[in-house]
């Protein structure tokens, strides 16, 4: 038995998923009565019976009802935020969020995100409370009304714009929409409080913050890992006659890409490290190797990492590899 994930729909109530192998199958239902009696408040339990996205683009999964409501219904916290939503109709993994946090904190205030594939916004939301801009897309319909939901929730409206295109017609149209998009400027007046000791007079109130959404994107996130390396065609010529925007011209460096992809489970880590950068180089017609990495003998301008995010299951890693985009794949005539 693969171990499970636990939602919280209510205050009191738990899906809990499983993910069973074959020798467990034939006494599901029973794990499933026993689950449901000594987990305290489960409401529902499901097994999931096939892989992820191998009936829908949309990566949810089938799945069979082992006990308890039918009612996929839930409302999940990260990172401070409150995401509310289907769980049969969109992606969400609990193990994802230590992810999360990772690359969140990698950006800045102030600094221009575009979340390509953006589920309901477990990137987006967080990055929104931070005061960072984000351009947050996905194509499932039901994905992009629980983000609208989650921007309003979270209060985030100032910061997070969610979208509902196709990821790689997204990348194009997003950069050319930004840079002619009017000038926008959140202000946030200072909490004031109310309280002082009895004959002092109120300390004058600090500045309001202000915080300009750029004209170019800092980062983008792909985290469609079955997939998003193939979206990386959509890169070249992104920014081509625009090269006065960038460095050395102004302080604006090109975007960091930030895509997650799989990658076999090698017992030598560097032969999955060649295997993605071979299939990143294919897409965007730029040679990256593993010695472009940060800290080895190879291109220092690409910033480029990847990270090892988790174990999938015996022959698949999941990774996050990132690295700037190339100033001769960004200006390129096509």
């Amino acid at each position: 038995m693969v171990g499970a994930h636990l939602f919280y729909p209510g205050r009191a109530d738990w899906i809990v998923h499983l993910n069973l192998r074959e020798p467990y199958l034939p006494y599901r239902y029973l794990i499933a009565e026993i689950l449901k009696e000594k987990q305290v408040n489960t409401r529902t339990v499901i097994n999931k019976t096939e892989d992820v996205g191998s009936h829908s683009e949309f990566r949810t999964f089938p799945f069979e009802l082992l006990a308890g409501e039918n009612d996929m219904n839930v409302v999940q916290h990260e990172q401070g935020c409150e995401f509310r939503f289907d769980y049969s109709r969109v992606y969400w993994n609990s193990r994802l969020e230590t992810e999360h946090r990772r690359l969140v904190e990698k950006f800045h205030p102030g600094e221009m995100v575009c979340d390509v594939m953006a589920g309901v916004g477990p990137f987006a939301i967080p990055a929104g409370k931070k005061k960072i801009f984000v351009w947050a897309n996905d194509l499932n319909p039901h994905g992009y009304e629980v983000m609208q939901d989650a921007v309003k929730r979270n209060k985030v409206l100032d910061f997070v714009t969610p979208f509902n295109q196709d990821g790689r017609e997204f990348i194009r149209w997003s950069a050319k929409a930004l840079l002619e998009s009017d000038p926008k400027v959140v202000t946030i007046a200072p909490k004031v409080s109310r309280r002082t000791k009895e004959g002092q007079s109120q300390p004058p109130s600090p500045p309001p913050e202000k915080y300009s959404r750029p004209s170019v994107f800092d980062h983008y996130v792909m985290n469609l890992p079955a997939t998003a390396i193939e979206f990386l065609d959509a890169f070249s010529g992104l920014y081509a006659g625009k090269e006065s925007l960038f460095t050395p011209h102004t302080s604006q460096a090109l975007p960091m890409i930030h895509v997650y992809c799989f990658s076999g489970h090698s017992e030598n880590e560097r032969d999955d490290h060649v295997d993605i950068c071979q299939r990143i180089s294919e897409r965007i017609g730029y040679t990256i190797t593993p010695e472009d990495q940060v800290g080895e003998s190879g291109n220092k301008e690409l910033e480029f990492t990847i990270f090892n995010v988790r174990l999938v299951s015996p022959k698949k890693q999941m990774f996050c590899a990132s690295f700037r985009l190339p100033r001769e794949v960004a200006f390129r005539k096509v």
